[in-house]
């Protein structure tokens, strides 16, 4: 056996040990037993129910399709202004510069 799976054995191991250990408290152990109960009477429903899972993912995909588009449309938007900025700021600068220089005359 190679030392990767050696490891990997080991971690597994020491994984379903430590459940075991912890299912020796009793708080534990029903919170457990509740957590699956709960789950498997979803699992069942979602069986019985399959075109609620079908409709659950299409508006699912529906929202992320139009956060995305939404997403992309504002990185579009910041994206122009930042070049507009790019465009504007030697302009500006210039603006600065002659205004500083029209100042300093008249204080001469």
């Amino acid at each position: 056996m190679s030392g990767t799976k050696k490891f990997w054995t080991g971690v597994l191991w020491g994984a379903l040990a430590g459940g075991a250990i912890s299912l020796l408290d009793r708080d534990t152990r029903q919170a457990v037993v509740q957590s699956c109960k709960k789950t498997s009477g979803e699992l069942s429903y979602y069986i019985k129910h399959p075109d609620e899972v079908v409709e659950q993912v299409k508006d699912a995909t529906t929202k992320i399709r139009s956060t995305v588009e939404q997403v992309s449309g504002d990185i579009s938007f910041i994206a122009d202004k930042v070049e507009e900025l790019r465009e504007v700021t030697p302009a500006v600068t210039g603006i600065v510069k002659e205004t500083k220089e029209a100042f300093h005359k008249e204080e001469e």
